[in-house]
Formats: structure tokens, C-alpha cells, sequence
């Protein structure tokens, strides 16, 4: 039997973009900064991120705020650029599956957005989930979108495929699982972003009461 060790998972959205999505605003450099602080001393083996400038520059910027020792345990080469990482719709649903008080809702939204990408939810779920081949723990950070990081947790969880619906992401929070050989997966932090100050924490996700 092949040996398997532990993932650890981090899931990071990129940070604040402009209008036209092409950059990230000074917020958005700032978070993403700030996120490569918090992972500075991560024994981090890998950074896959999607190939969209709002992703490529977070990731850029969470490579150039790691520490000395951090540097050296990344495989070459230091950034991975894939699709798989990439902002597309993962999965949807009929109606038939979805709960009758929020149907309408989910179809008109899913509505307004391109069609979805299931080959790549499918290569995103072989690529980033599940123990590692060999006897030691694996540390793999992934800067994505609020879609993909939804379809993940889900899968984490066991929930229904159309389930991703409604689980945002705040820009440049962190998301960690934990896939443990024999054991379910543990969702270890969601949408953790005690990285950045106040003023920076909220960007992304909808006006609601925040606390």
C-alpha cells in the first residue's frame, strides 16, 4: 500500500481589485501583503494560484512578504499558475435540487453568471484535496476565488454539490483544511482574516452586520 500523509490546505482570495478587475487597488496590495506576513514562517512546499492578474499579483506579493526560511522550502518553480485555481462557476444546480425558499434566488444569480466549469471543479478536487503520497505532511497554499474556495469547503464538509452557493469570501481571508490520512476532512479555519486591520477586513463580502 502507498504510504499518504497529511494536507494541510490554505485557501486565500485574492485581494481587493479594480473596477475592470486587471490590478489590485492599493487595498488590495495592502491585504495581500499583509496575508504573506501571516505565512511568512509557513512550512509552505507550494503556491498554485489562479492565472488572472488579481490572483498572479496576490500570490506575487504573498511570495515577496515570506521569510528566508520559507523561501527555501518551496518547490521550484515558486508560482503555479492553474486553471483549476481559476474563477469559474463549479457546479450548477436544477432547481429540483435546491431547498424551495431560496430556488429563485440561486437560479436568478447563477443566471448572471457564465456557464459553469465542471471539468475544472473536477481537476481542482484532484489537484488540491486528500492526503499526499509520501511519510510527511504536505503545506500547499492556493490563491483562487470566493467560487472555488465555496466548492471546496463544501466537499470538505460532505455537503450537496450545489452547496457552494452561499459561503463568501472575504478578499485575502484565509481558509485552512486539514486531509488526514483515514480520517474525514477537518475544516480547520474559514474565512480568517485576523491578518488585517479593520479598515482592510471587510472588502469582498456583502454589506451586512459585521462584527
Amino acid at each position: 500500500m502507498t504510504e499518504t500523509a497529511t494536507r494541510y490546505l490554505y485557501l486565500a482570495r485574492h485581494g481587493e481589485a479594480s473596477p475592470d478587475e486587471s490590478e489590485l487597488t492599493e487595498t488590495g496590495r495592502r491585504q495581500a501583503a499583509l496575508l504573506g506576513e501571516r505565512l511568512r514562517d509557513l512550512p509552505l512546499a507550494r503556491i498554485t494560484h489562479s492565472p488572472l492578474p488579481r490572483a498572479t499579483q496576490t500570490a506575487r506579493l504573498v511570495h515577496a512578504h515570506l521569510g528566508p526560511a520559507a523561501l527555501a522550502r518551496l518547490e521550484p518553480p515558486a508560482l503555479r499558475p492553474s486553471d483549476a485555481a481559476g474563477d469559474f462557476v463549479p457546479y450548477a444546480p436544477t432547481r429540483e435540487e435546491l431547498p424551495v425558499e431560496c430556488a429563485d434566488a440561486v437560479l436568478d444569480g447563477l443566471a448572471r453568471q457564465p456557464a459553469a466549469r465542471p471539468e475544472l471543479a473536477r481537476a481542482a478536487l484532484d489537484a488540491f484535496t486528500g492526503p499526499v503520497a509520501g511519510p510527511e505532511p504536505r503545506h500547499e497554499l492556493v490563491v483562487t476565488h470566493a467560487f472555488l474556495i465555496g466548492w471546496l469547503v463544501r466537499a470538505a464538509l460532505g455537503a450537496p454539490p450545489w452547496r457552494w452557493v452561499g459561503l463568501p469570501h472575504g478578499n485575502a481571508a484565509l481558509t485552512v483544511i486539514r486531509y488526514a490520512p483515514g480520517r474525514p476532512a477537518a475544516l480547520l479555519a474559514h474565512n480568517d482574516a485576523g491578518h488585517l486591520p479593520p479598515a482592510l477586513r471587510w472588502t469582498g463580502l456583502p454589506a451586512e452586520p459585521r462584527v
